[in-house]
Parts: structure tokens; C-alpha cells; sequence
């Protein structure tokens, strides 16, 4: 059998299914597994999608959020162990292939347009409602 063949087969059992679609400028919530010691929990990493390298089993996204008055970012491997599920918040209108701009920018000018959808507005009101229940 052929390398290239038998690596395809391999990575095609890793890869995850149930992604949403993630698109530049979007606020999303990533699940990013904590191991400390024997224990294991899971903490989330909200920020701004600011670049989306999709190459199959090595996708990734960079996320940049600010903390503490100072900006980070992580960038993740979407198919890894580690990252327990992707949550799309907010969508925002682009009009750039990497927002590395936004770097440079303080405060409100960071600031992105937010694009309303129905199917966005439908999950957030069912998780909030699941919450009280």
C-alpha cells in the first residue's frame, strides 16, 4: 500500500465531524482541555478568529482575546484531543484574509461589524433557556 494512502486512511479516523462553520472575524468559544496532576477539566478560551490555516488533519485557527489590558494569542489545532468543542458566539463582517491588523489597534477600534443570523440568535437562546431548566 502506498505511504501518502495509508497516512489519509489514518488521519481520516481522527478527524472531527461535528465542526461549526467558522469563518474570519467570528467570536468563538474553544474548549481546551486542562490536565493538572491526575485531574482533567476543561476551560474556555473566548476571542476574535483572526486566521484559519485549513490543511486537513493540521487545521488551525489563531484566536486572540484580551487579557488583562494586554493582547494574547493561541493559536489551535482543530482536530486535536485537547480542544473539547468550538462554539461560534458572534459572526462578524471581513473583508480580509488574516485580521493581523487588528493587532495594532486599541480599545473600541477593535471593534468588528456583527452580522445577525437566525440559526446564531436560535442557539444561544436554546443553551441560555437550557441553563435555567
Amino acid at each position: 500500500m502506498n505511504t501518502n494512502k495509508l497516512i489519509k486512511e489514518i488521519q481520516q479516523k481522527y478527524l472531527k465531524l461535528d465542526l461549526p462553520n467558522l469563518r474570519l472575524g467570528d467570536t468563538v468559544n474553544v474548549g481546551v482541555l486542562i490536565q493538572e496532576g491526575k485531574k482533567q477539566r476543561t476551560q474556555s478560551y473566548q476571542g476574535t478568529l483572526i486566521a484559519y490555516h485549513r490543511a486537513n488533519r493540521n487545521s488551525t485557527i489563531t484566536i486572540r482575546r484580551i487579557f488583562q489590558g494586554v493582547g494574547v494569542e493561541r493559536v489551535f489545532l482543530i482536530h486535536s484531543k485537547t480542544v473539547q468543542h468550538i462554539k461560534v458566539l458572534r459572526h462578524a463582517k471581513v473583508r480580509r484574509a488574516k485580521l493581523y491588523y487588528l493587532r495594532k489597534l486599541k480599545g473600541k477600534a477593535t471593534r468588528l461589524r456583527e452580522i445577525f443570523s437566525k440559526s446564531l440568535n436560535h442557539s444561544i437562546l436554546n443553551g441560555i433557556i437550557q441553563r435555567f431548566n
